[in-house]
């Protein structure tokens, strides 16, 4: 370190020299360290985890955004470097452990953002939500890239969670698309009792398990009761979630769910719903690809496909068009940058932009609320963003709200619950223990 800070002192010396035998000193700037070398154009370093050769399409939207704003911008210069997903990550670390992250970054929410923020790495984005973004992030978005009431990361991709369906399954026991969870009941026990497999579910990978719970948990207690319990304002015993549970037993028992689900991960059990051996499969919008414009699937099946929303719960809290899901990644400016104004307002645009583009382009659903209007897209994609923008809350998944030990101890006991290992209360009362040992 002492040989560090002496070639250091040593640099600055010199510099300072050169600069005063040149006469320039007045035409330096605050942002020389990030002048690029042909000119004094302020550099924005970005770094990015969406390869050409691996993410073709984000890769692409990424680098007309950023042609687009140095062309309007002159006098900036957008310096990327591109790292695949992994890469990225072990990098972060290491410039985060000496101080030296990019002006700005890709980040993700919650869990993984906290040490970065805690560090005080990031640098506060309110005053981006509020000026350039008012309204106009899908509710609970922005919510999951926040620590004590600060945003540090605008989110650029969005997933939640519907029920895709078998219409031709549906149409040949006249089933109608059920609403409230009595209805949705009434589905499971008809194709039941008619020897159809009413949901397929892959619960060997056990965060598919916790998301029926999830919705549940939400329909039955209202919007904040989970969130309220893990981040302790609440309890895991609270009666809603001792109910959600009990209604999972419920499901269980009465044969809502593929034979095996606790011994299939989730593309084991995904096949029965592709191949149509199973009516219903609840998972994210990442599948929407195999539903719509996948040249690996046949339009025949695509056309028998559709989705609803997690019925409501009668006598319940929650809201319908509450979802249960998260955003993806999202973009951070460092605390430290030295062009940190440029750097926010280049988050701004980029962010915007990608809201525009996205699912055109890639198939990737933002974080920002889509004028669906004049894009010509498949109407799943339509139906789903014009959902979006009727979204009242979005519940980020239960295991990353979590820390580690914690998601360890809830997947365990989610996988317990639908295998019988665990009667309800006993699933709740050890999350609580759990939770509690932490505070």
């Amino acid at each position: 370190m002492f040989h560090r800070k002496a070639l250091s002192a040593l640099l600055s010396v010199a510099l300072l020299m050169v600069l005063v035998l040149a006469g320039c000193s007045s035409s330096t700037s605050s942002n020389n360290e990030n002048a690029s070398n042909d000119g004094d154009k302020t550099v924005i370093k970005f770094m990015h985890l969406w390869p050409e050769g691996s993410s073709k399409a984000q890769f692409t939207i990424v680098n007309d955004i950023i042609k687009q704003y140095e062309k309007d911008h002159p006098d900036v210069k957008i310096q990327t470097e591109i790292l695949g997903n992994e890469q990225y990550k072990d990098k972060i670390k290491v410039l985060s452990a000496s101080n030296e992250l990019p002006d700005v970054g890709v980040t993700w929410a919650a869990g993984y953002m906290q040490p970065f923020v805690k560090g005080g790495m990031f640098a506060s984005l309110d005053d981006v939500v509020d000026s350039s973004f008012k309204d106009q992030f899908i509710a609970g978005t922005t919510e999951a890239f926040a620590m004590d009431g600060k945003t540090y990361g605008l989110p650029l991709e969005l997933n939640i969670t519907p029920v895709y369906y078998n219409k031709e399954i549906f149409e040949k026991y006249n089933l109608e698309i059920p609403e409230t969870y009595d209805e949705f009941l009434n589905v499971v026990k008809t194709l039941a009792d008619n020897g159809v497999t009413p949901i397929t579910l892959g619960n060997k990978d056990r965060w598919t398990g916790s998301m029926w719970y999830m919705y549940l948990a939400d329909r039955i207690g209202g919007p904040e009761v989970l969130t309220n319990a893990i981040n302790r304002s609440g309890s895991f015993e609270d009666p809603a979630l001792v109910q959600a549970a009990e209604e999972i037993k419920k499901l269980v028992d009465m044969g809502g769910f593929v034979k095996g689900f606790n011994g299939l991960s989730n593309d084991e059990a995904k096949g029965y719903f592709m191949n149509e051996q199973a009516a219903m499969y609840l998972m994210a919008t990442w599948e929407l690809p195999n539903y719509t414009t996948s040249p690996d699937v046949t339009q025949e099946f695509k056309d028998k496909v559709g989705y609803f929303k997690f019925p409501t719960y009668e006598g319940g809290k929650g809201d319908i068009n509450s979802y249960v899901g998260g955003p993806g990644v999202g973009l951070f400016v460092s605390e430290k940058s030295k062009v940190k104004e440029e750097a926010k307002d280049f988050v701004a645009y980029l962010v915007q932009e990608w809201g525009k583009n996205s699912v055109k382009d890639a198939g990737v659903i933002p974080a920002t609320v889509v004028d669906t209007s004049n894009i010509d897209l498949d109407p799943m994609y339509i139906d789903i963003l014009n959902d979006l923008g009727e979204a009242s809350n979005l519940t980020l998944y239960a295991d990353v709200q979590m820390s580690s030990s914690v998601a360890q101890v809830h997947l365990d006991m989610i996988q317990s619950l639908f295998g019988g290992q665990a009667t309800p209360k006993e699933f709740t009362a050890k999350q609580e223990q759990a939770l509690a040992e932490e505070e």
